[in-house]
């Protein structure tokens, strides 16, 4: 790869002399012994069969803040690199379904949002270049007949209304061999995707109308510990604090002191930390919805007052999630700066991983330029800078300093496949609960 596929990097305003060049020479001095601990945990827990992490990089510390399992962005990725994602699909139908010929993608119900289906139409590129027929149903219930979706790119989207027969699911007589959702389901399980012979990925129980971020940071933590004493590394760096606050109603102000005393919690646990590594910098928490995406019902908090004190408007923006569906549980997560900045502007950025299988196939910059590194930057006014991750995430370079670009984004890898594999295991556990288990699923999350 040519110098210039690095120009584009963010600069780092941190200074990169701290724990954050130890957590890198860390990673790259057991380079060998990484790969080959993820090699075994993949034999004992294979990875979903998509998923993308937002990472935030402090300088003094590298972690995962959020890992979505119906990854959209596809479209954010360097197309260079688009044969590493079609030799990694073709690696997971070897496990998943090797006869595979064709494949049905279940989208968001969107019918406006371009961005998205432009992600989409990406996503069927890459499947049929690996060499599935693949089709896509939608969930919409107002669609009765095939409707097509001109792109700006050129490409085009066919709508498809699903069709149950007895336990599979097809669109005009096209029966896949597996679906792949690309739908959260943040609203609830439709009866249609109930009980499918036919494999469903990410499994139903991993949409949002069951998943909990705090058991995905359950498993992470595990993961961690693991990993740590392999690396022998202060599992602190590469892993958020965080609590798990149920049952809150914002709109009714009933929990407050609930959540106020588990903020406490996590910025007295990261005071610690910032004072044994000397860091001079204000601890603040993110709070966030227990479920759901799209940067909804999530606020930055640095003292618990602020709970308590929150006007109306800012109690209803908490209140609700993507759909309308209510927030009854919150994650108090420890906040991570970011200190990377895009361009002239110096907007804050954070990286964002891409993976498919196992295999880290790409990712990009999200970048936002009127906020600042310790807020959301998943928000209206972000924008994407694709990055050519792929190479460098699989072929660090020992020889040069930890901070440079290959070694950083090995890190970047690294960091989002640990995630990648509490994912895996999130998705072990759902496909092993008894199915007159599931209205339980939430409440056995710790």
């Amino acid at each position: 790869m040519g110098n210039e596929s690095w120009a584009a990097v963010p600069h780092l305003t941190t200074a990169l002399t701290g724990p954050l060049q130890e957590i890198e020479a860390h990673l790259l001095q057991n380079q060998a012994g990484i790969e080959r601990w993820f090699r075994s945990e993949w034999r004992l827990t294979p990875a979903p069969f998509y998923c993308s992490v937002d990472l935030r990089n402090a300088g003094f510390k590298l972690a995962p803040v959020d890992t979505n399992l119906f990854p959209g962005g596809f479209n954010n990725l360097n197309p260079a690199f688009q044969s590493l994602a079609v030799q990694a699909v073709q690696a997971a139908l070897e496990r998943i379904c090797p006869s595979a010929g064709g494949a049905l993608v279940i989208p968001e119900n969107h019918t406006r949002n371009t961005y998205y289906f432009e992600n989409l139409a990406a996503l069927i590129e890459i499947l049929t270049l690996a060499g599935l027929r693949v089709r896509v149903g939608s969930l919409l219930p107002d669609l009765h007949e095939p409707k097509t979706i001109d792109l700006p790119s050129g490409r085009h989207i066919k709508l498809e209304p699903l069709v149950r027969e007895n336990n599979k699911i097809t669109v005009s007589g096209f029966t896949p061999c597996f679906v792949l959702l690309n739908n959260d389901l943040s609203g609830n399980l439709p009866r249609l995707l109930e009980n499918l012979e036919q494999p469903v990925l990410p499994h139903v129980s991993l949409g949002w109308w069951k998943r909990l971020k705090s058991r995905h940071f359950t498993h992470y933590q595990q993961i961690v510990r693991e990993f740590a004493e392999l690396v022998r590394l202060d599992p602190w760096l590469i892993n958020p604090v965080f609590r798990k606050c149920g049952r809150i109603n914002f709109e009714k102000r009933e929990g407050e002191e609930c959540l106020a005393n588990y903020i406490d919690e996590v910025l007295a646990e990261v005071r610690v930390k910032y004072r044994e590594y000397g860091i001079d910098q204000e601890p603040f928490a993110i709070v966030k919805a227990d479920a759901g995406t799209y940067g909804m019902a999530i606020m930055t908090v640095k003292n618990a007052n602020e709970v308590r004190a929150l006007n109306r408007k800012k109690r209803n923006k908490m209140a609700h999630l993507k759909e309308g569906q209510a927030v009854q549980d919150v994650m108090v997560q420890e906040g991570v700066y970011t200190f990377e900045t895009w361009g002239a502007a110096h907007a804050v950025a954070e990286p964002v991983v891409y993976m498919i299988d196992r295999y880290v196939i790409g990712g990009f910059y999200r970048v936002h330029t009127d906020r600042r590194p310790d807020e959301n930057l998943n928000a209206p006014g972000m924008h994407f800078e694709p990055l050519a991750f792929a190479e460098t995430c699989t072929y660090p370079d020992p020889h040069q300093s930890p901070d440079a670009n290959p070694n950083r984004f090995y890190a970047y890898g690294v960091i989002a496949r640990l995630a990648l594999l509490a994912a895996a295991r999130e998705s072990r556990d759902a496909a092993q609960a008894p199915p007159q288990d599931a209205d339980n699923l939430k409440q056995a999350a710790p």
